[in-house]
């Protein structure tokens, strides 16, 4: 505003309180206007018509004894028709309304466990709100909308969520990790079972090839050599399988050392060994 020549500007959103001789005589529009200062008029002061927002910063506690400070954001403007209103009765407009906040959250909020506070903050702002709005509308002020933009619980108790959150979420790994090696141990369990009933299945057949070929040895021997009997082509088979065993124990690159008795006796003894194997299984059956 500048005042020369008796004339007074008002900027634009903005309007002046003019008094005469220290009363309340109009209120300025924006724009050029006269102020014959000789007759008493005055410029009382001025006031701002734009929206001005406030931060409020309110420490309160939650139904389970849990410290937070709640951040209000109230947007609020002077209403033009009620400027005198909003100019006079109030001495302190933002204290007002600090004062207000403090009480509707201060009420609310200790009513609210933490984890709903966080869940229910547009409830709070809309109750912040209406009282604000009955409140301020008799001075003259309009509330365009309060926010909690923000909840901030104690350093401490910050710390204690996260760690819960981070242990909730751990556990959760272990028990998918666990799950992960019971389905591996599982898988290699059947493995190990398939791979071992082939492999049974393999000596199965090679111990039978075995019976076979011995079998059809013994009856073309006995056809082609009369006078043989199966205990003669047996014993004949078992020294060949004794020194193709040596010749195989000979050959191996490993240094290992093998001790069996030797000389011809021995396919003797080992032949008899069989012959008594197969008795005593036998005579157990029968």
């Amino acid at each position: 505003m500048g005042q020369a020549l008796g004339c007074i500007q008002v900027d634009q959103s903005n309007v002046a309180i003019r008094e005469q001789f220290g009363k309340f005589s109009d209120v300025l529009q924006p724009g050029c206007h006269c102020l014959p200062w000789c007759l008493g008029y005055q410029i009382a002061g001025g006031l701002s018509l734009r929206v001005q927002q406030l931060d409020v910063h309110c420490e309160t506690k939650t139904k389970d004894n849990v410290f937070v400070t709640v951040v209000a954001s109230v947007q609020y403007r002077a209403m033009a028709e009620n400027a005198s209103d909003a100019f006079y009765r109030l001495t302190n407009t933002r204290e007002q309304i600090q004062s207000y906040v403090f009480d509707v959250i201060r009420a609310s909020v200790p009513k609210l466990e933490l984890d709903v506070v966080f869940e229910q903050k547009n409830d709070i702002a809309r109750a912040v709100e209406d009282e604000l709005e009955k409140a301020m509308s008799a001075y003259g002020y309009e509330i365009v909308q309060t926010l909690i933009v923000d909840i901030e619980p104690d350093v401490h108790v910050k710390r204690a969520m996260n760690e819960i959150n981070a242990a909730a979420r751990m556990r959760l790994a272990a028990n998918e990790k666990a799950e992960a090696e019971k389905i591996l141990q599982i898988k290699r369990a059947e493995g190990e079972a398939e791979s071992k009933y082939l492999s049974g299945l393999g000596i199965a057949r090679q111990r039978q090839a075995i019976v076979d070929g011995l079998r059809d040895s013994v009856l073309a021997f006995s056809e082609n050599v009369p006078g043989t009997t199966a205990k003669d082509i047996m014993d004949m088979v078992l020294v060949t399988q004794y020194f193709d065993t040596m010749k195989e124990i000979g050959a191996s690159s490993k240094s290992s050392a093998v001790f069996i008795p030797h000389g011809p006796g021995a396919v003797r003894d080992v032949a008899a060994q069989i012959r008594d194997g197969l008795l005593q299984g036998n005579a157990a059956q029968s």
